[in-house]
C-alpha cells in the first residue's frame, strides 16, 4: 500500500516519520514549509510513532465538524476562536495527519454529534482531498447531514509565491463558511 502523512507540527512531524521510517511500504510525507521556525510544540526525545490512519480532535466542539491537516490546523483554530467569540459557535476540528489511509471513524464519530462539516485545505478545491471525503460522507452518511458539506480551500489557479497569502483559506473565508454552515 502507499501512505500520505503530513503533519500540522513539529510533535507529530517527528512520530510520523519515525512511523513511516519502520513502513515496509512507500510512503509520501508532506511537510507544510509554512510552518517551520513558527510553530513550536514540546517534542519528547523517547522514540515514539502515530498510528496511520488515526487522526485527533485539536479542538472538541458541538456545532460544527471541521476537518483539516497540515498548516491549515493553525489557521482554522484561530478562526475557530473567533467564532466562538462573535457567534458562540463551537467548532470540533479534526487533524487528519495521515491523508491515506484517514481516519472515516473520527470523522463519523464527530458528524453524529455536530451533522454540519466543513473541510479546510490549501490545495486547489478540483481535485484536492475535500472532493474525495465529502463524496464519501454523502455516499455514505448523508444521513448525519443537516445541510451541504463545504470546503474553503485554495483557488483553482496556478499562483507565484510572492500571492500566496491570497491565495491560501485564510480565518475570513473559515469564519464565513462556519457563519453559512449555521444557518442549516
Amino acid at each position: 500500500g502507499l501512505y500520505v502523512m503530513m503533519p500540522s507540527g513539529p510533535y507529530d512531524a517527528k512520530g510520523l516519520l519515525k512511523t513511516a521510517i519502520r513502513l515496509n511500504d512507500p510512503v509520501i510525507f508532506l511537510e507544510p514549509k509554512s510552518i517551520y521556525r513558527v510553530i513550536k510544540e514540546e517534542v519528547p526525545e523517547d522514540d515514539y510513532t502515530i498510528e496511520l490512519g488515526k487522526g485527533k480532535i485539536v479542538r472538541e466542539g458541538g456545532d460544527i465538524t471541521l476537518v483539516t491537516w497540515g498548516a491549515m490546523v493553525h489557521i482554522s483554530k484561530q478562526a475557530a476562536d473567533i467564532v466562538k467569540e462573535k457567534l458562540g459557535v463551537e467548532v470540533e476540528i479534526i487533524d487528519l495527519r495521515t491523508l491515506y489511509p484517514y481516519d472515516k471513524d473520527l470523522i463519523i464519530d464527530s458528524l453524529e454529534k455536530t451533522g454540519r462539516m466543513l473541510i479546510v485545505h490549501e490545495a486547489p478545491k478540483t481535485l484536492g482531498l475535500g472532493s474525495e471525503l465529502s463524496a464519501y460522507i454523502v455516499e455514505e452518511h448523508v444521513d448525519l447531514l443537516y445541510g451541504p458539506i463545504l470546503r474553503v480551500t485554495g483557488y483553482d489557479t496556478p499562483f507565484p509565491l510572492a500571492h500566496e497569502k491570497l491565495y491560501m483559506p485564510n480565518i475570513a473565508r473559515i469564519y464565513n463558511a462556519i457563519s453559512k454552515l449555521m444557518e442549516y
